[in-house]
This record gives C-alpha cells, structure tokens and sequence, in this order.
C-alpha cells in the first residue's frame, strides 16, 4: 500500500439493554418506555479515521434531542461521549482521552494485540468480503443497585466476535479491536454490536490523524482506580437522595 494511503469509516453502535426497577408505581409499560428511551441514547455514530498505521476513533458530533417527559416520570439522558482513541500500531502504543464526571484524563499505554482465533466463516457486509475472528475476554463488571446504594464487583470470560475484511488491508477496528489482517467491519461485544455503514478510501482532502492532548496523563492501571474512585464518590453523593420508594439496577461492564 501507499505510505498515504487514507480512509474513513463510519460505524452505528447499540446495546441491549437489561433494566429491573422495583417500586409500588413502577409498572410493566413503565419498565418498558424507560428501557426504549435507554436504547436509543446508546444507538450512538462514530468515525474510524486510519492511515497505514494510525487511526482515531471518535463519536460524532451531534445536536441534543429535545427533552421530552415521559409518563413514568422518569427521563433517561446519557452525554455525548468527549472520549478520542488514537492508536498506532507500528509504535504499539495507544493514547485516550476520557472523561469521568467532568474531570478529563489521557491515558497513555502500550498496545497489546488481541488473541484472536480466526475462524472459516465468511459473510458480505456491503461491497465487502468479510471473515469471522473471536477472541476470549475477561470482564470485571459492576453491579449497581439504588435499593443498597452498593456495587457489587462480579468477574466473568465472553467472546468477542468480530467481521473483517482483507479487501481493505489495514488491522484497525472500533475500540481496542485490532490486529487482523483487514479493517473490522462489525463487532459483538456482549450486549453491543458495532456495524460499519459507511466507508470513504482516499478521500481527495487529505486528512491529519493527530494523538488528543487534554487531560491529565495517566496509565491504564491508574486510569481503572481512579474511576472505581469516581464511582464510590458519585454512590455517596446520591446515597440520601431518594425517597419515592422506586429502586433500580444498573450493570457497568461486560
């Protein structure tokens, strides 16, 4: 390939979503509006901007919805990411710009290739020839439940599935997901699926792939405290805040 060669690749992401909230008001239509509400703020859009050896990974910029009431009283709302991944793969190192409750912080580390697994199955994911590729991933996931104001720490494997395409040689992908021989092109991650929709290669205005450089610089190691940190903090601000009798559980990770 051409040390210039350039593209953009435009990915859809959603999630499942599991919600139990508990209350006498609480009903099964009410449960029901509050869980669609939360799986259209996590249908989100993100750009993969990549060269030979570098790529940048972002949500794009949006205008907010409108606030609308609903009838359980309850509104969910969830911010747009300020979150940027920069990779390089032939330095193997990787930069990102994270934002917990407000305070930025750049997490710089190495770059460890995934173990993936590649399989023979194959699919057509627009113009493209895809391959399936997996790996086994440990998840350290939280538990969060208003009735105790606690998380409860839970540890577990999952595969990963991803598709990727040898037609565009280059191992970049959504995420950490990376390291084979083609752009990823889907992925399913647990309760998320990642979906490419739309790819432009060489585009005629070239395009500058720069590492972010706000925020306090942290390792990844100091990056995993510091949020456990933020979590606890959060639980015991909001620990004498309710009173209507409602409770319900969120699960971080995995």
């Amino acid at each position: 390939m051409a040390q210039d060669f350039q593209g953009v690749a435009t990915y859809k992401s959603r999630r499942k979503v599991d919600l139990k909230m508990n209350g006498e008001n609480m009903t099964d239509a009410m449960q029901e509006q509050i869980a669609a509400q939360l799986k259209k703020q996590f249908e989100k859009t993100y750009t993969l901007t990549f060269n030979r050896n570098e790529s940048l990974y972002k949500e794009e910029e949006k205008l907010a919805a409108p606030d609308v009431a609903s009838s359980s009283g309850i509104q969910i709302k969830i911010s747009q990411s300020r979150d940027i991944l920069y990779k390089n793969t032939a330095a193997q190192r990787y930069e990102r710009q994270e934002d917990v409750l407000g305070k930025i912080f750049l997490v710089k580390d190495s770059l460890s290739k995934p173990q993936w697994k590649l399989e023979k199955e194959t699919k057509s994911i627009g113009d493209y020839t895809c391959f399936k590729a997996t790996r086994i991933e440990e998840v350290n996931s939280q538990t969060f439940t208003s009735e105790s104001m606690k998380t409860v720490d839970t540890s577990f494997t999952k595969t990963v599935t991803v598709w990727y395409t040898p037609q565009i040689p280059v191992s970049h992908g959504p995420g950490m997901n990376w390291g084979l021989p083609g752009l990823i092109l889907e992925v399913q991650d647990g309760d998320q699926t990642i979906l490419c929709s739309q790819i432009v290669l060489n585009p005629e205005e070239k395009m500058e792939i720069k590492a972010p450089e706000t925020g306090k610089v942290v390792g990844e190691a100091e990056m995993k405290t510091i949020q456990d940190e933020k979590m606890k903090e959060w639980i015991e601000r909001n620990s004498s805040t309710r009173e209507d009798g409602k409770s319900f559980t969120i699960k971080i990770g995995g």
